[in-house]
């Protein structure tokens, strides 16, 4: 069955927002267990989640950051504790905005202890079809430590598809003046190491929600379900 292993790089929220998604497109509750009505959700459920000896789902998803605040809201969301508790990887130092920081010295040093969570997923995947990345290009690392992680797997398996969804700063919708520099410098290395980058841009999602769904407030959890429902149908059988 082709499968493929998932990582997040920085903020978690959207992508843990996807697994929702995906989660309840398989009929899979927030312990693993499926609670479905069709035999049709179990099909390729592979390609997204490992059937534990326990019978229960476990999703094919690693979850990085330089800080470890994210990891603790994940751990004590709705769906916490769905994921594989080795495959929490963080740093205690943040990358602080920097793109440098993230590729080339806070993340750097985190890099290798992700590759082997890597390489333990793909040792589980009958026949890898590639690898799937989340990741924002306006904070450090995200864009700096995801780059560098992208350009290391590349290397490593140089024949499987390597596809990202990329979330894109936009000066309206913007937490800090750095993030124009962050995503430039990542840019080339998506475009020399990836096949796909499926590109997010967040006043984009606002437009969407003010003027398509009519929410005159939107939040995060809107902009992030939004941008679930859009990762879920590549991801889907034709």
């Amino acid at each position: 069955t082709p499968s493929g292993a998932r990582s997040s790089g920085g903020r978690c929220g959207r992508w843990c927002c996807f697994w929702e998604v995906i989660s309840d497109e398989h009929g899979i509750d927030p312990s693993g267990n499926y609670v479905g009505d069709s035999d049709l959700q179990l099909e390729r459920i592979s390609v997204y989640y490992n059937e534990a000896s326990s019978h229960k789902y476990v999703p094919r998803a690693i979850l990085v950051d330089l800080e470890p605040g994210t990891m603790d809201s994940v751990r004590s969301g709705a769906f916490g504790h769905l994921f594989r508790p080795d495959n929490f990887i963080f740093g205690q130092s943040g990358a602080g905005n920097n793109w440098a920081k993230g590729h080339y010295t806070e993340g750097a040093e985190l890099v290798d202890s992700v590759l082997d969570v890597v390489r333990k997923e793909c040792e589980n995947c009958d026949c890898l079809q590639g690898f799937q990345l989340t990741h924002s290009l306006g904070g450090g690392t995200g864009s700096g430590m995801g780059t560098l992680l992208i350009s290391k797997v590349r290397e490593e398996y140089p024949d499987r598809i390597m596809n990202t969804f990329s979330v894109v700063p936009s000066p309206k919708v913007s937490d800090t003046v750095v993030e124009p520099y962050n995503a430039t410098l990542s840019i080339h290395q998506l475009v020399e190491n990836t096949d796909e980058t499926y590109c997010i841009d967040n006043e984009a999602l606002y437009d969407i929600c003010f003027r398509t769904l009519k929410l005159a407030t939107p939040t995060y959890g809107d902009l992030n379900h939004l941008v679930s429902a859009t990762m879920s149908g590549p991801g889907s059988p034709p």
